[in-house]
């Protein structure tokens, strides 16, 4: 599994302590540096590397599993269609990419909210993608008791 702007690791470290083989990728390596120190006091074997998620094919690799948690909403409209690309440069051919992301849906919505149609339109059979399914979700932030408004996607690539 590929877990694209991983930050410090949470998600690619309980994805690990299950027993599964994940990459947890990011830009920030004081970020990669916290992530790999809690892996290490864990006990929870997984790699954790710097990459640019524009240029992911650098990675070398395929995933049949992509995670993007917070990552896909932090890029403008003009910046995803290279990020779309780059997500499809490594995931294989009938992988599933989970994206969790602020949802324009309701009050009190995170920074770049985004909409379904966005989503649809951002991963669309056009450029090698079918959304499967949206879902209301939240996003546990600090600045939100509650947790922010979210969509979670699950997508194919096609």
């Amino acid at each position: 599994m590929l877990d694209a702007g991983c930050g410090t690791g949470e998600n690619a470290l309980h994805v690990a302590s299950l027993g599964l083989s994940v990459l947890g990728v990011d830009v920030a390596e004081t970020a990669l540096a916290m992530a790999r120190a809690k892996a290490d006091d864990r006990g929870i074997e997984v790699e954790f590397a710097a990459a640019d998620a524009f240029q992911l094919e650098r990675l070398g690799r395929r995933f049949e599993t992509v995670l993007d948690c917070g990552l896909f909403h932090s890029f403008d409209a003009d910046e995803r269609p290279g990020y779309v690309a780059s997500l499809a440069s490594v995931t294989e051919h009938d992988g599933t990419l989970y994206v969790l992301c602020f949802s324009d849906d309701g009050p009190d919505t995170g920074p770049h909210p985004i909409s379904q149609e966005e989503l649809r339109a951002a991963f669309s059979s056009s450029n090698g993608w079918d959304v499967v399914a949206i879902e209301p979700d939240r996003v546990q932030t600090r600045y939100h008791d509650d947790g922010a408004p979210a969509w979670f996607a699950t997508i194919k690539r096609i």
